[in-house]
């Protein structure tokens, strides 16, 4: 059924048709565009606008590889996919692209086939790699009160009294999921610990990924506590059958570096001209000023990024200068003196949905809950934390590791300088602990070689050191059941705070209940 249609509902305008699409990509941030049946672009880091010329609603979408300009004429909501028919410049003759939610766009067919090829394939295996032992509780079945995903094979492998409990994942999956074998990894461990506890003692987990692709997981891994279990990670190279076997205990040269950290006063100093610009429009007041980088400044409200302001290049010369470009999600568009009326229109919708209580159906108040829950924390860190110094707090540190460019929510030390790493969420999220986990580890691994100071972080402040402090924080509702066992194999090493603050979080962060390692073991 067709959301809008300018062509065949005259009265449908090209601005509301451009709305509706708006709408779902802002409930979409990570979706993928195809066009032809192949992934054109990745709204992950493309950007897109709106235009209406002569009553056509104009879609434009770029990225660092492409553009691509579409008239859009139809758009339907189907399975989770929103359906665009489009044409091209100079064909008469309309087609269809499609913006879908999920990354990995196998049919469920194909992924089901390529789950029992890998099931055959991993039995087979520990056959050969474990005479003598038998394979028990092979299976791929969802089980949603254990958390357990089809994504994943899994099974027991037992000799005697002893026992492993295994979990594998194939190549076909995305890179999300391999990173995520460790948490559902540590589920199947746990459960098959207290199912067979009579029959056999379960030493540990057997992990097997897909050749390349175990980087992340080794890192988490190296940070357990391996006196709970023992862990062996191995890669499969599917074609062939070979496994490589991979030390769990180390993470071997984290290829992880920093951010040079941006000089905040210079960057406000030199875009005061588009701060003043953006003053026009918004009472100061209701700002939050985030500077990206030196050349890059973000406007937000109440962790809603609105605009940016940036050093660009004149059109047509080499000469650089300052220009603002506004939008929320992945829209963007550049503010001129002709659509100054739609970005104060823009501003005012944000202003009006992003408020403590509105309305849980406006797609405004519901974009990026953590960059919310952030801001507030930002804004007054000592009132989460009292110990926390107020002087020294960064917000979305870049850190990278491997392929993956991690977002550190939030960085911060306590008045002693001891580091505390907060890692946000607003919903529930089963991958909370091992997330936090990942992100400690890269703190870490700069704080040991003291690149901290060096790339511009707590310029003046003499840091203590010892490792830094893990807390994980969201709303007492949202904490997943699963929380406390993952926590439970953590390293003694790692000071972690469990923070279950109030679901009206919005309206003020308030924490309702605190966990530590010493209360997880007092409550075990």
């Amino acid at each position: 059924m067709a959301l809008y249609s300018a062509a065949q509902q005259p009265f449908i305008t090209p601005e509301s048709l451009a709305r509706s699409i708006e709408e779902f990509l802002a409930e979409s941030p990570n979706a993928i565009l195809l066009e032809d049946g192949l992934a054109a672009f990745d709204l992950g880091q493309a950007k897109y606008s709106f235009t209406s010329d002569r009553g056509k609603c104009l879609l434009h979408i770029w990225s660092a590889e492409r553009n691509a300009v579409r008239r859009v004429l139809d758009a339907e909501m189907k399975n989770g996919t929103l359906r665009l028919q489009v044409q091209k410049f100079g064909q008469a003759k309309p087609h269809r692209i499609e913006f879908c939610r999920d990354h990995d766009q196998h049919a469920p067919s194909a992924k089901k086939a390529s789950r029992a090829a890998y099931q055959r394939l991993l039995a087979r295996l520990l056959q050969r790699e474990s005479a003598g032992s038998t394979i028990e509780k092979l299976s791929t079945a969802m089980d949603l009160e254990r958390s357990f995903s089809p994504i994943y094979t899994r099974c027991l492998l037992r000799k005697s009294r002893s026992a492993w409990a295994v979990l594998g994942v194939n190549a076909r999956e995305t890179q999300s999921s391999i990173d995520a074998v460790l948490t559902f990894g540590l589920l199947w461990l746990e459960h098959c610990r207290r199912q067979f506890a009579l029959k056999s003692v379960v030493e540990g987990l057997w992990l097997f990924l897909p050749s390349g692709t175990s980087a992340v997981v080794r890192s988490r891994l190296a940070q357990l506590d391996h006196r709970t279990a023992k862990f062996k990670v191995y890669e499969l190279e599917e074609r062939d059958g070979i496994l490589t076997e991979f030390d769990a205990a180390d993470s071997g040269n984290i290829a992880t570096r920093l951010v040079q950290c941006p000089n905040h006063a210079a960057a406000l100093e030199r875009f005061s001209p588009s701060i003043q610009r953006i003053y026009e429009f918004v009472p100061q007041a209701e700002i939050e000023l985030v500077v990206l980088t030196s050349n890059e400044i973000a406007f937000r409200l109440r962790g809603l990024e609105f605009a940016r302001a940036r050093v660009a290049l004149t059109l047509g010369s080499f000469q650089q200068s300052q220009e603002i470009v506004f939008g929320v999600g992945q829209y963007e568009t550049q503010l001129t003196a002709e659509n100054g009326p739609f970005f104060n229109g823009l501003l005012q919708r944000v202003r009006n949905s992003r408020i403590p209580d509105g309305g849980r159906g406006d797609a405004i108040w519901r974009m990026h809950p953590e960059r919310w829950l952030e801001s507030l924390i930002v804004k007054d860190v000592h009132q989460f934390e009292s110990h926390l110094d107020t002087g020294f707090v960064y917000s979305q540190v870049p850190a990278f590791a491997a392929k993956d460019r991690a977002m550190i929510d939030v960085l911060t030390v306590s008045r002693a300088g001891r580091l505390a790493v907060l890692e946000l969420k607003a919903d529930e999220d089963i991958h909370l602990p091992l997330q936090g986990l990942d992100y400690w580890s890269r703190m870490h691994w700069h704080h040991q070689r003291g690149e901290f100071q060096r790339y511009g972080y707590f310029a003046g402040k003499e840091l203590s050191p010892e490792p830094p402090l893990l807390y994980l924080v969201a709303p007492v509702l949202r904490i997943h059941p699963a929380t406390d066992t993952l926590l439970s194999y953590f390293s003694p090493q790692i000071d972690w705070v469990l923070d279950g603050i109030d679901e009206r979080w919005r309206e003020g962060v308030r924490t309702v209940f605190r966990k530590t390692r010493q209360t997880l073991k007092a409550d075990g």
